[in-house]
């Protein structure tokens, strides 16, 4: 394949052994990896904006600046448009959902299978960007996603969201009046299999909760004991108003 026809991904490992391993499999995909050692120098790189980069890998711990912080800093200069990939030796609920939070589309946990590295990176770069497709309007009653900003807004107050809490939360949109299950959630919004027992379905909802439910007296968000969770678009009628 020749090296114009190549997707560029950005690389910030400050281990060279697992660099250079992903740099060397990944050209056999026809992916060309730009590798930085060090997280002052991944911000610097991606500032320049000379390269036209399809995906964005983080280490968390790096010299300068970590992966989260320069993942932080990504989406709050440059948005949504471009994926991040999170590499971590740290595997825990908290972990995951602070790599998640800050803006990161994925995870993956050290040591990894290189054939599921290519997989996810593949996967990410098939997936349509806000900027790239066309706009798309989610509303829920008086709740409406902005796709290009992924920011919420619910009887005039806008709020920013995450990118998972944007994913999640246009989910449940789309399939509002459904009840949706825990492991469907996992499997539809995360993309990927959890381990059952994570309670990182109910962290998410709580966190979108504050942010669109909790400020209003009609609530969009229902807890179903035992399954999981549903939200309903429908407005009350006038004798619910007054009860």
């Amino acid at each position: 394949m020749e090296q114009c026809n190549k997707a560029r991904v950005l690389l910030a490992e400050d281990e060279s052994t697992i660099s250079n391993f992903i740099k060397v499999g990944m050209a056999d995909f026809g992916i060309d990896v730009t590798v930085v050692d060090n997280g002052l120098e991944a911000w610097n790189t991606l500032q320049a904006q000379e390269q036209d980069f399809k995906l964005v890998i983080l280490d968390i711990r790096m010299p300068g600046l970590s992966g989260l912080e320069v993942c932080r800093k990504y989406r709050e200069k440059y948005g949504y448009s471009t994926p991040v990939l999170m590499l971590t030796a740290l595997a825990t609920t908290d972990d995951i959902v602070l790599g998640l939070e800050v803006g990161a589309d994925d995870y993956m946990v050290k040591p990894f299978k290189f054939k599921e590295l290519v997989a996810r990176v593949q996967a990410l770069m098939r997936q349509p960007r806000a900027q790239e497709s066309a706009p798309v309007s989610f509303k829920c009653g008086q709740l409406s996603l902005d796709p290009s900003t992924r920011k919420a807004t619910r009887e005039g107050l806008s709020v920013d969201l995450s990118t998972k809490e944007y994913r999640l939360l246009e989910y449940m949109i789309q399939h509002h009046d459904e009840p949706l299950s825990r492991r469907q959630l996992l499997k539809d919004v995360w993309d990927k299999d959890f381990d059952t027992n994570t309670n990182i379905v109910d962290v998410y909802v709580r966190y979108v909760r504050n942010k669109i439910d909790d400020p209003f007296e009609l609530k969009l968000i229902h807890t179903i004991t035992g399954v999981g969770y549903m939200m309903s678009c429908r407005e009350p009628n006038a004798t619910s108003k007054k009860k």
